[in-house]
């Protein structure tokens, strides 16, 4: 396996998702959207606690799948199993979509209408600077498990 670069080992993903985060509060605060009020809002603001609910269900699900099988939590660490069961079954990256569920939660939750396109640009900026970069080193190590699998689930959902 080639030697990962630098810029390469730096945990992206939490980053990428704490700025989001940044961004979110401080669009909220500097140019707040209108709240949506009455039985809409509260349906919104219930379905968004589903949204954080099924994030940690999906957080705790996918963190007992690496540590079971013995492999990195570290998003730029090198993966020890090709991780295929459990959450992994559904989506190749459960704990990125919990991330970018977890904006969007948050955004119905708050009122706050800036974390929804904030997700989707966390989500994009997450694939193509971490995802991409981990499925590449996933191919490499695992060969044709990692392909067919690729082929059965999907990136996100």
């Amino acid at each position: 396996m080639k030697a990962v670069p630098a810029w390469r080992r730096i945990p992206w993903p939490p980053l990428i998702y704490l700025a989001a985060i940044a961004a979110g509060i401080v669009l909220g605060l500097l140019a707040p959207l209108p709240r949506m009020t009455g039985p809409f809002g509260n349906v919104l603001y219930a379905i968004g606690w589903l949204i954080i609910i099924a994030v940690i269900a999906l957080w705790v699900s996918s963190f007992r799948a690496m540590r079971q099988a013995g492999t990195t939590l570290d998003p730029s660490g090198e993966p020890s199993h090709l991780l295929t069961s459990g959450p992994f079954s559904i989506t190749r990256n459960p704990i990125y979509l919990a991330n970018t569920l977890l904006l969007f939660g948050v955004g119905l939750v708050s009122g706050n209408w800036w974390f929804l396109p904030i997700s989707i640009v966390a989500a994009f900026v997450t694939q193509k600077i971490a995802i991409e970069f981990e499925e590449k080193i996933l191919a490499e190590k695992f060969g044709r498990r990692y392909r067919d699998y690729s082929k059965k689930v999907r990136r996100w959902f």
